[in-house]
Formats: structure tokens, sequence, C-alpha cells
């Protein structure tokens, strides 16, 4: 049983490296400067004018990996007449008039910018989601956190965002919607995998853990 669970770490484990080789659109560098003309318009309502969102159910995007955003960007939009990959009508709404060099220029613009410290409010359960990030979980077979996005919650890029500060309930959410299915645009259905092995509490500790680091 012991060496089942190993294999399927494995198997795990190369489809994490693999995935990150897929993501070949080689996104260029976009244009901070534009990127700030256009988030001050469209995105600053939600994520605040420096990415630095005081919404819980909204990401902060200030540091993150402008690939990584120029891909969500993308996969809230239909592109070449498939609907889009990912569900939200509050971002489709936002992304229909954005060409995809509007959302390379977001991204660049994003990723410049400072991401405020975060501070994670129940100590007990960010311990347990700290255990769970750095080590995972060997008896369900769940890999660390840290070894895709990184042990500082930096990530690696283009495939595997920053993680560092984000809020609570947006994280705990999202791994929610990869659980369930709601949310597909991983790569490889990589973090469909993962969730699929991680409990309510899991995910609640992890998200807690996530929101302290910095």
């Amino acid at each position: 049983m012991q060496g089942m669970k190993v294999i399927s770490n494995l198997v795990m484990f190369i489809a994490l490296l693999l995935s990150n080789q897929i993501f070949a659109e080689n996104i260029v560098n976009g244009d901070p400067s534009e990127g700030e003309k256009i988030a001050s318009k469209v995105c600053a309502g939600c994520h605040s004018a420096d990415g630095n969102s005081i919404i819980p159910s909204n990401p902060i995007l200030a540091g993150q990996h402008p690939e990584y955003i120029t891909k969500q960007l993308l996969n809230f939009k239909p592109q070449d007449n498939k609907p889009a990959e990912r569900k939200s009508p509050v971002m489709a709404a936002m992304v229909a008039p954005l060409s995809a060099e509007d959302m390379k220029n977001i991204g660049a613009y994003y990723a410049q910018q400072e991401p405020t410290p975060g501070a994670a409010k129940d100590k007990e359960l960010a311990e347990k989601g700290e255990k769970i990030y750095r080590g995972g979980n060997i008896e369900s077979g769940l890999p660390a956190c840290s070894g895709c996005h990184s042990p500082n919650g930096s990530g690696i890029p283009p495939n595997y965002p920053r993680l560092a500060g984000q809020h609570t309930e947006y994280t705990a959410a999202q791994l929610r919607y990869f659980r369930t299915g709601q949310r597909a645009n991983d790569t490889n259905s990589v973090m469909r995998g993962i969730v699929s092995r991680m409990s309510e509490q899991e995910i609640k500790a992890v998200a807690e853990f996530i929101s302290g680091l910095n």
C-alpha cells in the first residue's frame, strides 16, 4: 500500500514537471505603463489601483507573475470559437473588450507592484496549514504545496502563481473550485488531482497559512 502511494506521488511529480513545459504560448513582456492605464479603469474597483485587493473574495494581483495574470485573463475570455476555460460572469464582462496585448500589459503592470505583507488570523490553523504546505500528507498521497509554489510562496512562473499573502477566503474558494471541477483551467489537471486528496479542513488550514506567508 505504501509503495502505491510512493508511485502515485512520483506520477504526480512528473506531471507537475511536464506541465511546466506545456504552457509555451510565448507570452511576450507587456508594457506596464499601458497596463496601468487599463488597470486604473477596468481592474482597480475590485483589485485596488496597485493590485493589493482589500476585498477578501478578490485576489491580490500585486507581485504576481505577468505570464500567470495574462493566462488567467485569456482563460476568462472565449478563444477561437471555444468557450472560456475559466468561468466568472464578472470577469467575463471585464475582459470582453480587452485584447491579448491589453492583457499582457495588465500582467506587466501588476507584476511590478509591491505586494502588501499579509498576516494569518488563526495561528493554530496556520500552523497546521504550514505542515501541509511544506510536507504534504503522506497518508493521502498529497504532495507539498511548496514543491510548485516555492517554500516562500513566490511560485514558479509561468504555471505556478505567487501565493504568499493571498487572501484566505480567495485561496480556499479556488481550491474548492478545483476540487469540484468548477475551475478547470489548470494545466494537465494538476491542481484538480492534488485538491481531490485534500480534506475541507486541510483546505482551510493551507489557505490560512498562505495568507501570512511572506
